[in-house]
């Protein structure tokens, strides 16, 4: 997908700023047992289509309106994903604004899950 450049723009800025993990370190760190919390920053329609398993649900558009009563625990590992790894690190950086300390934004995201044909859920 080719992005606008004011938007590739503020994702490169947050991202100075945002934890990244690609998906195989993301698979170590699950296989591994680490305690995270993995969020589906995409919109409605596309959690409808298919998500990762054990995430929840909390688009980019409402995350920083309803993260503190889902998730009160601002030193709670929170991995991030979207389509790509735009919109969770912008919104990674928002949390990192708002006193969650340990945020990280899945470089590949969604479609890189897919590519990989790694299990779904609907």
């Amino acid at each position: 997908m080719k992005h606008a450049t004011g938007f590739l723009a503020i994702v490169n800025d947050a991202k100075t700023r945002v934890r990244e993990i690609d998906i195989p370190a993301y698979l170590e760190m699950q296989q591994a047992g680490t305690p995270h919390i993995l969020i589906d920053t995409r919109e409605q329609s596309e959690w409808a289509a298919g998500h990762i398993p054990g995430a929840i649900h909390l688009s980019k558009g409402i995350i920083e309106r309803d993260i503190e009563a889902q998730v009160p625990d601002t030193g709670a590992t929170l991995v991030l994903y979207c389509g790509g790894g735009y919109r969770s690190a912008l919104a990674a950086d928002n949390l990192q604004k708002m006193g969650y300390t340990n945020c990280i934004s899945m470089d590949g995201g969604w479609r890189g899950w897919t590519e990989r044909s790694l299990p779904v859920e609907k």
